[in-house]
């Protein structure tokens, strides 16, 4: 990755590691900028209310200070003057531009000074008056008020058949948050009057060029973007948040380059979040167990500033094929900052209402849940839009898991097996993500030493794209690995999309593909210019070695004469590669099933996952161990939502409460048992030519819904409110 690539060894696993490990990648914030000043945010001490004078002369006062940004004194954005323009910006809030609150914790101004250290106490001086408003931060308050969205109905899901068996219960997770190690970030340099370079943390460099183009009135190609390493997103930087452009303003107003660095307090409300969730399943079922109604409602948290909508109802259409069926949906807004996608958005809370209970439904009925769901699963074509499947493995993946957690020796009945003073329970759930593709591009580039490098513009966030892309090309091209060299995460090199949605590899594999084929292609040609059995020869049976290209049967082609014939220059391939027609005739998912055993102590309440079982179908894995380490990543998470995250807020006040990483849970590797991952590892190369599907967020869909029906089975204690804490569980 990067110009260094070519200075050190060979990599040996994932193509960044060399780089994390010893501190020489560098991350949003660690670029070495001459003249670079240093901003921190002032935020609001109030959730709702208007400015009525900032008391700056403080903060002025203190040595090192440069200048002072509010909705007073900035650069002026244009689009945040025009509601229309503005809301088809997709900017968060009008930073800067607006004397208006919408939440504590809101930046109202920001400090510019020559060190992070005087930009940070002169921060602490600035006041505010505010002329308060009323606000609302309890969800519990608020979505009842809310009106549902008609969804769409298939059947007649309000028919009550005789001797049906029903489920309907409510479903609760409060709000999470990313926490990703790496903290937002971004450093701004206006190059001239329209010209500006961003070093920003973010999951698709491409997508801030776009918005800050559409911000900034500039073009698009007067931005560079650089995003070379990320310490985690999990969806967060999947948008453009106010540290981008607050850092951008800096910059203007001061003309020098500007770096903000959110706390990890502020990560809390200005990176975005889960959203608190609260969903009505309920299940309709004959004694057989086929599910006759299916209907699924959420109320889902939101700001009072910006509608975001999480579909958490849509995981209820992709999976079951219930002959009758209703989803419904509403934002609950709320004096809080807007929330945003986190892994698996919409299907992994959804996954949590619709799996328990589902998992309530066996026990009702006295059957095993794997039955259950094998009996309902849709595997032969969406049931919603009625398309075959291109590819579709979730009762491989049951059977699978079931046989690797040995499943069938469990205790079915609950709260019998225990070990001393733990109880001991075994439990399951499945999970499904639509799989996609968008288009991409990327270049393959044959440098005079023999080297070959991969570009694209897409960040690799820790998924392990870069390695993946890595693999492909080597077993495309037949080139040495000491002489494969990748870089990505500029918006210099070959556009791609985000990095996210369990899509960055699906997208970019046919590119990086056809980018090897092209430069295949290429080669034949030059070579035929000094042997002509290339000239009949099939491009893609070339292979590059350390001095020369070859094809079977065929005499080899040095380098040195390729690049004669070439006048010296780089031999460069770029492609861009996007989906067909495909999706006019096949559905496409991936999927996973959960199962776990868990250990909940009869005094303490304390839950223990013993032991993980989920196996993927995730098409054709081209890197066993990354794709491995996202499903364990992914279970980490699920771990950490079933047990112990919550953000939490003073109602009274409209506080985020234990807004650090002392005080907000999460799972670490004292939590986590060793997670066995298993892959179905059928391609489908409908979806791409790789044959791969996304990994990213079918280890979460289900995670948390197989740990708390395993606590019911080791209890015999139903819970349908998240987090399980041990207050919860004794």
């Amino acid at each position: 990755m990067g110009s260094t690539d070519k200075q050190i060894a060979p990599p040996q696993g994932r193509v960044e590691a060399w780089y994390k490990v010893t501190g020489s990648g560098k991350y949003a914030a660690e670029y070495n900028i001459p003249e670079l000043a240093h901003a921190v945010f002032v935020t609001s001490t109030i959730p709702a209310g208007r400015i009525k004078q900032l008391h700056l002369d403080d903060a002025r006062q203190v040595g090192g200070v440069i200048d002072i940004i509010s909705h007073l004194h900035r650069p002026e954005v244009s689009v945040m003057l025009d509601d229309k323009a503005f809301k088809e910006s997709k900017f968060t809030f009008k930073l800067f531009h607006t004397d208006e609150v919408y939440f504590k914790g809101q930046p109202i101004a920001m400090v510019i000074a020559e060190t992070p250290e005087e930009a940070a106490y002169a921060a602490s001086l600035v006041t505010a008056d505010y002329s308060e408003s009323a606000f609302n931060t309890d969800f519990e308050n608020a979505w009842s008020k809310t009106t549902l969205k008609t969804g769409k109905d298939r059947g007649n899901p309000d028919a009550s058949p005789a001797n049906a068996i029903v489920v309907d219960e409510v479903y609760q997770i409060p709000a999470e948050v990313h926490h990703p190690m790496e903290m937002h970030a971004t450093i701004a340099q206006w190059t001239s009057d329209n010209k500006l370079r961003l070093w920003d943390k973010t999951q698709g460099v491409n997508m801030v060029q776009k918005t800050m183009s559409t911000l900034m009135g500039i073009p698009k190609e007067n931005i560079e973007v650089t995003a070379e390493f990320m310490g985690g997103g999990f969806g967060s930087g999947l948008r453009v948040w106010a540290n981008t452009l607050a850092a951008t303003l800096g910059s203007k107003q001061t003309g020098r380059p500007v770096k903000l660095v959110l706390t990890r307090p502020q990560m809390f409300s200005l990176s975005g979040y889960r959203p608190q969730s609260r969903q009505r399943v309920k299940l309709t079922a004959d004694a057989s167990g086929k599910l006759t109604g299916l209907i699924h409602q959420s109320w889902t948290g939101t700001s009072v500033y910006e509608d975001f909508g999480e579909d958490v109802t849509r995981i209820s259409r992709l999976i079951y094929g219930a002959e009758n069926l209703r989803t419904e949906s509403g934002d609950v807004k709320l004096n809080l900052s807007t929330p945003t996608y986190m892994r698996a958005p919409g299907e992994c809370s959804g996954a949590f209402g619709l799996e328990s209970a589902m998992d309530e439904l066996s026990y009702k009925l006295k059957l095993d849940p794997v039955t259950l769901r094998m009996a309902n699963i849709s595997d032969q074509k969406h049931p919603d839009n009625g398309k075959p499947w291109s590819t579709h493995h979730l009762k491989d993946a049951l059977n699978k898991g079931a046989q690797m957690i040995g499943w069938n020796d469990r205790n079915a009945t609950p709260a019998q097996q225990t070990d001393g003073l733990w109880q001991v329970g075994y439990g399951m759930a499945v999970g499904m993500w639509n799989a996609g593709r968008s288009k991409a591009s990327a270049a393959a580039v044959l440098h005079p030493d023999g080297s070959v490098t991969i570009q694209t513009a897409m960040t690799d966030i820790g998924t392990g794209t870069g390695t993946g892309m890595f693999n492909m090309a080597e077993a495309t091209l037949g080139v040495p690995k000491d002489k494969l060299h990748i870089e990505l995460g500029s918006s210099k090199l070959p556009p791609a999309p985000n990095q996210g949605g369990s899509t960055g590899l699906s997208s970019l594999s046919g590119a990086v593909i056809d980018a090897c084929n092209s430069l295949q292609q290429k080669l034949a040609q030059l070579a035929a210019g000094t042997n002509k059995a290339y000239q009949t020869a099939d491009p893609k049976q070339i292979r590059l070695g350390k001095t020369e290209i070859s094809i079977a049967g065929k005499e080899g082609v040095s380098y040195r004469s390729l690049f004669a014939a070439a006048n010296g220059e780089p031999i460069y391939a770029e492609v861009t590669s996007a989906p067909g027609t495909e999706k006019e005739t096949w559905a496409f998912a991936t999927s996973a099933a959960h199962f776990c055993k868990v250990r909940v102590h009869r005094h303490t309440g304390k839950v223990v996952v013993d032991r993980y079982v989920c196996v993927a179908d995730g098409g054709r894995v081209v890197n066993e161990k990354a794709a491995a380490n996202q499903v364990i990543g992914s279970v980490a998470g699920g771990i950490g939502m079933a047990l112990m995250e919550e953000r939490q807020v003073d109602h009274r006040l409209g506080s985020l409460v234990g807004d650090d990483l002392a005080s907000y849970h999460f799972a670490v590797n004292a939590d986590v048992p060793i997670v066995e991952v298993a892959f179905v590892g059928e391609p489908d190369t409908r979806l791409n030519p790789a044959g791969l599907k996304g990994l990213g967020e079918i280890g979460i869909i289900g995670a948390a819904p197989a740990i708390t029906n395993a606590i019911y089975n080791a209890t015999g204690k139903r819970h349908r409110d998240l987090p399980l804490t041990p207050d919860k569980t004794v």
